[in-house]
């Protein structure tokens, strides 16, 4: 890996906020680099072939996304032209407490063929990004473990961020002590479609899921997939363990959808924090000493939350600085 120079913004986080604003400062002539500690770009927007070695990408974070921005529009519009991304549906199903089931609609929800990451992979195209890049400080400077940065961006939950932050930076109070909720995402695969089709449901008041997908169906190929989101409370019991959550996952959605055969495979991905249990009315912050927050907890928990933070943030640095 090439190190960074001094004249670069360094944005920490390759989810899609992080990767938003590199693609930003880029469009601005900024010189930009994307920190990211996995092998891969994606973030929450994680998708992966299930099980290991099939041709079926399993989506394990977001469920889908909405578009309401009309930059957003314009770029998921390209990835719709290329096949890339696709409309789902604009009907969900619910199950409530007492057992009744009930439709609700609302904004079209998309869904990607190749898995949602694949939408990130896209939009990082041409950026530079250093994979496999674990941070452990960001210091005044601003600087990133000891390497002068131009600017500093962290595209990460408010818990991740507060534990790199030095005590000295105007950023650490902005995330200090914020909640975040956990979840589990439990793939359950199956030898073929064993439910009556539909695309999703939430699960309310359920004390084990919130959310269960027909992944075939969202993605179009018709697999025999569902992908379940937990509680956030189930999700506590088994942040150390979470293929522990997988007994319940199963038995819950085995009632809910009146299934009468069990998984052929299941898989478990936690989540440690999914969601800000409170919303923000600012789309991103960026403070005096030239470190900068942007992500899905800069407004509503959403995709498009997360683009638009990150989109802005970067327009805002390049208006800021000279690297």
């Amino acid at each position: 890996m090439t190190p960074p120079v001094r004249n670069e913004v360094l944005v920490v986080g390759g989810g899609i906020s992080g990767v938003a604003c590199a693609r930003a400062l880029d469009a601005a002539g900024t010189p930009v680099r994307v920190l990211e500690r996995s092998h891969r770009v994606g973030g929450r927007m994680a998708s992966r072939p299930l099980p290991a070695g099939a041709e079926h990408v399993v989506d394990l974070g977001a469920a889908y996304f909405t578009v309401r921005d009309e930059g957003f529009a314009a770029l998921v519009e390209g990835w719709r032209a290329r096949g890339l991304a696709r409309p789902w549906t604009d009907t969900l199903a619910a199950h409530d407490a007492d057992g009744t089931w009930s439709s609700t609609s609302g904004p079209q929800r998309w869904a990607a063929p190749g898995g949602l990451r694949s939408l990130v992979a896209d939009l990082a195209e041409g950026i530079t990004v250093s994979t496999g890049h674990t941070v452990g400080a960001v210091e005044p400077g601003p600087a990133v473990d000891g390497i002068p940065a131009c600017a500093v961006v962290l595209a990460m939950p408010d818990p991740q961020a507060a534990r790199l932050l030095h005590p000295a930076l105007r950023a650490g109070p902005l995330v200090a002590d914020r909640a975040w909720n956990p979840v589990i995402s439990v793939a359950l695969g199956y030898g073929h479609r064993v439910w009556t089709p539909f695309p999703a449901a939430f699960v309310n008041g359920h004390p084990d899921l919130d959310l269960i997908a027909d992944d075939g169906d969202r993605r179009g190929d018709g697999a025999p997939v569902l992908v379940a989101h937990t509680s956030a409370e189930r999700a506590r019991r088994h942040l150390d363990d979470p293929d522990g959550a997988i007994a319940p996952v199963v038995a819950a959605a085995t009632e809910l959808l009146g299934l009468e055969q069990a998984p052929a495979w299941t898989h478990a991905h936690r989540w440690s924090y999914a969601s800000p249990a409170a919303p923000r009315d600012d789309d991103f912050a960026l403070t005096d000493d030239l470190v900068g927050l942007c992500g899905d907890g800069w407004g509503s928990p959403k995709v498009e939350t997360a683009w638009r933070s990150g989109t802005l943030l970067g327009r805002a640095i390049a208006g800021r600085v000279a690297c």
